[in-house]
Formats: C-alpha cells, sequence, structure tokens
C-alpha cells in the first residue's frame, strides 16, 4: 500500500513538471511572436478605438449608413487594405461598414428637410437594431412553430367582424392583423349624424362669433407608428363633408399623411374627373353626383354669351350625395392593383392611388371618427399570414442558392438591388432567375440586395437570418421609407468601388429582371478610361407641381431635371460612383426624395471636372417589359421565373404576361 502510494505522488510530480514545461515553451513563443502581432493589428485597433470614441460621443447629429462586408473577410483571406477617409469607419463588425453625417451639413446643402429625416429614420432604426441585438435576433412568439421550425398554424384570420359597440369600445378601430393585400376590402355600415354648430374657425373658415352647421367624419387606414410622440401614417384619409366645407357644396377630401407631413389633398365635389386625368384600375377617381342641366340643349350661341357676361349655370338637377344625415349607407373600400376604390351603397364613387412608399400590407388599422355612429364592420380576403413570416414560405434555404463570397480578383460589374425588409419572395426570385447566369456565378458579376430595416421588428429578425444564410444583403440600419431610398443608392457606390472594387457599378430595383450578359456587354462598348452614365435616359424633364408624385419648389426650385436614368437600372463607372461616395463624405452631396433624379444631378456635377458619356438605351425598360429588353421592370416573382426559363430554355427573350 505504500509503494502505491509513493508511485502515485511520483506521477503527479512528473504531470506538474510537464505541464510548467509547456507553459515556459509558450511564454517564450508569446515572447518572440509578439512584437508582429502588435505591428498588424495597430491600425485595426487604432480604428477599433477610434469608433469607440465615436460611440462615446454619439449624439442626435450622429447619422451613419451601414453596409454588409462580411462574406468576403468571413470566407476569404484578412483583407489589410482598408481605407480611412473622412467618415468612412471601419467598425469592429466585419458585415458593416459606417458612413457618418453630422447637422453642419443641414444647413448648408439646402435639402435639410431630407438630412434631418435621415438622422432621424437611423436613431429609430439604431434602437430598433439594438432591441435586436438584445433579443439574439430571435422572433417574439414560439408558440406558433412546430417541432420542424416552421409554423404550424396561420397567423392571422382572413375576416374581421365587429359590431358596432364592440368597435366603439375598442376606441373605433378595427386591427387588420396582417395588412391588406390585392382583394381586400372592408365594408362600413354606419349612420351619419345630423349637422351641428361649428365654432373652430379652422373648420368653419367664418368670422369670430359666427357659427357653421357641420357634419364630417373621418375614415382612416393607418399604419404602425414611426416614431414616438408622433401620430401613426395614415395611408388613406377619406373625409366626407356632408355640409360642404368653403365651397358651400357636400365634398369629399382624400389624402396620406406621413412624419405629421400632409400630401396633396384630393377633391371630389360632385364633377366627374377630366378626361385626361389618370384613373385607378380603369376607374375615374371621382363620379358625378350633380347635375348641371334640365334635360334640355343649350345653343353654342346662349352658352360663349352665357359664359361672357359671366352668367354661372343654375345647378336644376342634384344626384343625391353618397351620404345624407340620418340615413344608413354601406360603405365598402376594396384594394386594388393602382389604388383604393370605394363606393357606397353599391354605387362606384372616389377611388385614391397609392402614394409612392405605402405597401398594402402597411395598412393595419382603419378608424372612424367624426359624425357618424358605426352599426358593424366587416374586413374580408385579408392576407392571412403575416409579411414577417413570409419567408418559411418564400425562401428555400438550399446552398445552392447561395451568393459565393467576394474574390480579390477584378469585378467587372457590382450590381445593387434595392430591396424591402419583407420582400422576401422577390429577393427568392432573383436569386432563383438572373443572378444564376454564368458570369455571376463566376463572380465576374456581383450583385448585392441592399436593405433598410422595417418598422416590424420580426421583418428585420428573419431578414438578418436571411442575409446570415445567403450572403448576398446588404443591411442599411436606418427606418425605411420612399424618401430615405437615396440613401441605399449612396450606399451601393460606396460599397461598389470600396469593397467590390468594381470597373462598373449598377443599380437596379428587386423587381428588375436583368439580362446581365446583354447589360455587361453594352457597358464595355466604352473605351477605358472613360466615365460611364448608362441606361433609359430623361432630358428636360419637368418637376410635377401635383398629383402623387408631386415636388414642391422647396423640394425642388429648378424648372428643369438634370438628365437622369430611370430608376429601375443604370450603369455609372467606378469614378462617378466614387465621387459620390466622396462627395458624401465632405458634405458636399445634395439629397433628393427621387434617387434617380438625385443620380442625375450629381452625373452633371461630375461632369463639369471630366466629361461623362451619356448611353441612352430603350431596352432598360422603365414602365414592364418590352420584347429584346435589357432590363424590364415591374416584374413579380413569377414573372422572374417565367422569363429565366424561357431564356435558358427556348433562348428567347420575351416577355412573361402573368402576374
Amino acid at each position: 500500500m505504500k509503494r502505491s502510494g509513493k508511485s502515485e505522488w511520483f506521477m503527479s510530480l512528473r504531470q506538474v513538471q510537464f505541464l510548467i514545461g509547456i507553459g515556459f515553451l509558450y511564454i517564450v513563443f508569446v515572447s518572440l511572436l509578439l512584437p508582429f502581432v502588435f505591428k498588424s493589428v495597430s491600425y485595426d485597433d487604432q480604428d477599433y478605438y477610434d469608433d469607440q470614441e465615436m460611440l462615446k460621443s454619439a449624439s442626435f447629429d450622429m447619422f451613419p449608413l451601414t453596409s454588409e462586408q462580411e462574406l468576403h473577410e468571413k470566407d476569404g483571406p484578412i483583407s489589410t487594405n482598408v481605407t480611412k477617409i473622412g467618415f468612412l469607419r471601419k467598425v469592429k463588425n466585419p458585415m458593416f461598414s459606417s458612413l457618418k453625417f453630422d447637422d453642419v451639413n443641414v444647413s448648408k446643402s439646402g435639402f435639410g428637410a431630407i438630412h434631418k429625416s435621415a438622422i432621424e429614420a437611423f436613431l429609430v432604426g439604431r434602437k430598433y437594431w439594438e432591441e435586436l441585438e438584445l433579443s439574439g435576433f430571435e422572433l417574439p412568439s414560439l408558440e406558433n412553430f412546430s417541432s420542424s421550425g416552421n409554423y404550424s398554424k396561420e397567423m392571422c384570420r382572413d375576416s374581421v367582424t365587429l359590431t358596432g359597440s364592440l368597435f366603439r369600445k375598442r376606441g373605433n378601430v378595427i386591427v387588420l392583423p396582417c395588412g391588406m393585400t390585392l382583394g381586400s376590402h372592408v365594408t362600413v355600415v354606419g349612420r351619419p349624424r345630423q349637422g351641428h354648430l361649428e365654432e373652430n374657425p379652422r373648420i368653419s373658415l367664418l368670422k369670430p362669433g359666427q357659427n357653421l352647421m357641420v357634419s364630417q367624419f373621418m375614415m382612416e387606414l393607418q399604419g404602425l407608428k414611426t416614431v414616438d410622440g408622433e401620430d401613426p401614417p395614415r395611408i388613406l384619409h377619406f373625409n366626407p363633408r356632408l355640409k360642404g366645407d368653403w365651397s358651400g357644396k357636400p365634398v369629399i377630401e382624400m389624402n396620406t399623411c406621413y412624419r405629421m407631413q400632409w400630401g396633396l389633398a384630393h377633391r371630389c365635389e360632385g364633377w366627374r374627373s377630366r378626361i385626361d386625368e389618370e384613373t385607378v384600375d380603369g376607374k375615374v377617381q371621382c363620379e358625378k353626383w350633380i347635375r348641371d342641366d334640365d334635360g334640355s340643349e343649350e345653343t353654342k350661341t346662349s352658352w360663349w354669351l352665357n359664359r361672357m357676361i359671366g352668367r354661372t349655370k343654375k345647378v336644376r338637377y342634384d344626384w343625391p350625395f353618397p351620404f345624407e344625415e340620418g340615413k344608413l349607407f354601406v360603405l365598402t373600400l376594396s384594394a386594388g392593383l393602382e389604388g383604393y376604390h370605394i363606393s357606397v351603397d353599391g354605387r362606384h364613387i372616389t377611388s385614391f392611388p397609392y402614394r409612392t412608399g405605402f405597401a398594402l400590407e402597411d395598412a393595419t388599422g382603419l378608424s372612424l371618427k367624426g359624425d357618424v355612429d358605426v352599426n358593424a364592420i366587416f374586413a374580408g380576403s385579408l392576407p392571412s399570414t403575416h409579411p414577417s413570416f413570409d419567408p418559411q414560405r418564400n425562401l428555400e434555404m438550399l446552398d445552392k442558392w447561395k451568393t459565393p463570397p467576394l474574390r480579390e480578383a477584378p469585378i467587372h460589374l457590382f450590381i445593387g438591388v434595392l430591396s424591402a425588409g419583407n420582400h422576401f419572395a422577390e429577393r427568392m426570385a432573383v436569386r432563383k432567375s438572373w443572378m444564376q447566369y454564368d458570369v455571376v456565378k463566376s463572380s465576374h458579376v456581383v450583385p448585392r440586395f441592399f436593405v433598410a430595416l422595417h418598422a416590424r421588428k420580426e421583418v428585420n429578425a428573419e431578414l438578418k437570418k436571411e442575409a446570415d444564410f445567403f450572403g448576398d444583403i446588404v443591411i442599411v440600419t436606418y427606418m425605411d421609407n420612399y424618401d430615405l431610398v437615396v440613401l441605399k443608392t449612396v450606399a451601393i457606390c460606396e460599397y461598389g468601388v470600396r469593397t467590390a472594387s468594381a470597373k462598373y457599378i449598377m443599380k437596379c430595383d428587386d423587381d428588375t429582371f436583368i439580362r446581365v450578359d446583354a447589360v455587361l456587354g453594352e457597358a464595355n462598348k466604352i473605351d477605358d478610361g472613360k466615365s460611364l452614365y448608362l441606361g433609359n435616359i430623361n432630358y428636360y424633364h419637368k418637376p410635377l407641381r401635383y398629383g402623387k408624385w408631386a415636388v414642391t419648389y422647396e423640394e425642388w426650385p429648378e424648372e428643369d431635371y438634370p438628365p437622369y436614368a430611370n430608376g429601375p437600372g443604370y450603369i455609372l463607372s467606378s469614378d462617378i460612383a466614387e465621387f459620390i461616395a466622396s462627395e458624401f463624405e465632405k458634405h458636399a452631396l445634395k439629397l433628393f426624395k427621387m434617387e434617380d433624379v438625385s443620380m442625375g444631378l450629381w452625373v452633371e456635377q461630375f461632369n463639369k471636372t471630366k466629361p461623362v458619356e451619356y448611353v441612352h438605351s430603350l431596352k432598360f425598360c422603365q414602365f414592364g417589359c418590352i420584347d429584346g429588353y435589357y432590363t424590364a421592370h415591374y416584374q413579380s416573382p413569377r414573372q422572374m421565373l417565367c422569363m429565366w426559363n424561357k431564356l435558358q430554355l427556348h433562348g428567347r427573350i420575351e416577355c412573361c404576361n402573368m402576374r
């Protein structure tokens, strides 16, 4: 027993001596290697400390724009060729690069409103992103997952019904949990109240002490709040005024409101829309409900005479205004392809085209307030799946759809694809169609989706998972809206020249089908060294001062736009893209809410220092698709796959008609 104990003690002593020897060798190894380690990483460490100081001193003046750089650094060799210019900062997370924007530029640029909106959008986006990082990018509710990881039941009902009393108990709001989709409709059974004396001069427009009889109500499609302290966006504001307003006649007014800013109001005053006005799904925007004749024909002579002497034409007969005090009505709001349609008691009354920046799924609630009593409300044909969970249905998590990492060899063409957070189906269709070109798979052409943050946190969580798996998404961490799409374009230019080091940079949308071989061939026709701006270029276009594309004089004071290529697809040479990124850093880049016009403005500025080759081609289709296209816009996911199949199976450059 004693010999055994002595043997165990001797063995443990040998083990201790062995560990001490290993420790001594490790210390010698580290001491020899340490100088080389410090020498090789000193720059990155300084960037890290600079970034920490930047974050500590960050204020509400700060506006970073981030983009993904993970793939080529994660799967390839570590890049030591890092550019540190102005506001470009190498962040510790290799997925993102940063651009900084401060309020000094806001006062100098002349476009302070959009700059201020950009700063606020980033602040909201940063808050969302931090919350997602803390939650580990997990979806908020797990009870609907099956054991296989897929959703076991639908998240939303396809119809919602409320009685009048329940509707009032819920704050006069009916919730549309998954928003709306094509064909969705909401039917309201209600009764306008009798007119009442209105003392508010802003409504009555009368002198102090005078009163006006008023009966009006407001029906609104509302979205999610974007910023604390602000009202939710009004995607559609429908306001019938039974007693009339300053016009003295019954009127219906429609509008939208985003970030507390109203758009251009659309009024229906009883006259049918003009022939030259745009229709909505073939329906006029305003139906006629008054008549100005007594059945007898007026001669041209008497008509001209009455007009010359200023005699007004009497309204002899009235069609009934759609709403009447104390009378029951049945109103139906339906979502069409081009806009919302409203009918009352089975008769079409008005149509309102979709305003840019809103999607059908954004309409998550409908409210009614004012001089109306609601008896019942019914919403039907609603989407049964929340847009946040569409990836479960649309994304194919297969390795064959993954994008190869950036390579060190030169890239001929970098394609930045503008996309929205919840456009899972659109991105998947692009991956399965034109991103399968051999020239793309060989990395001579590199596409990336540029996506900002969505108002729904679940969408952002799914987006992060999608980005991690496919490796083709650049996340720009600001809260997405149409007016700030221009920031994604700046990010595309910066990424294309600073990260991808591409010869040409192309911008397109996620509903644009690209014949990559033809587009690259057109760009290569230009001699090396020349600056290129290639696309379907508009010359001498004037800003529209009314309608859904209205631009105020404050936003654009000039009478003409510079020559600009239509947004669905255009190409820049790398020197122009570098100029844009550099000007942004120096606070010298003017931002405009229409990103294609902004690009035209920037190219015009660059053209003053170096001649630009403007190349115009109608084959970069702005609306839809034409045979022989280079790019085709407004293509649904099904059309994308159909066009790709035609190219692969038959070699035909044809359009597909199905949606």
